[in-house]
């Protein structure tokens, strides 16, 4: 019988080689900080660190003192590795140009 005074949670985290969901109790009001601090995630990956790290509830980001409800995921988020932005200008400047609404340009088309 589960104890009324806990609530189920699910703390990820996805590398590219390794996906982890470990489930957890908390205490009722706990937050996503006592989330991730309960679930031992950080003693897993010690590259983690909760002064820095970014996470949010079911893809959207939030503080790490928000409060956790009944069945929430927790979701902490890994730097980019590339700009979107740095990527799309590398794009332009080796000439590969993208019609409106993407997709490939058409091959007779001069620029």
């Amino acid at each position: 019988m589960a104890n009324p005074d806990t609530i189920r949670i699910e703390v990820i985290y996805a590398l590219p080689h390794e996906q982890l969901l470990l489930d957890t109790q908390v205490p009722m009001g706990a937050s996503i900080r006592d989330g991730i601090h309960t679930s031992g995630i950080l003693e897993r990956y010690p590259e983690l660190n909760i002064d820095t790290l970014e996470a949010g509830v079911f893809g959207k980001l939030a503080k790490l003192d928000t409060p956790l409800r009944e069945r929430d995921r927790i979701e902490i988020y890994r730097p980019l590795i590339a700009d979107p932005k740095a990527v799309r200008k590398q794009r332009a400047a080796e000439g590969k140009r993208m019609k409106k609404g993407g997709g490939e340009a058409n091959e007779g088309e001069s620029a």
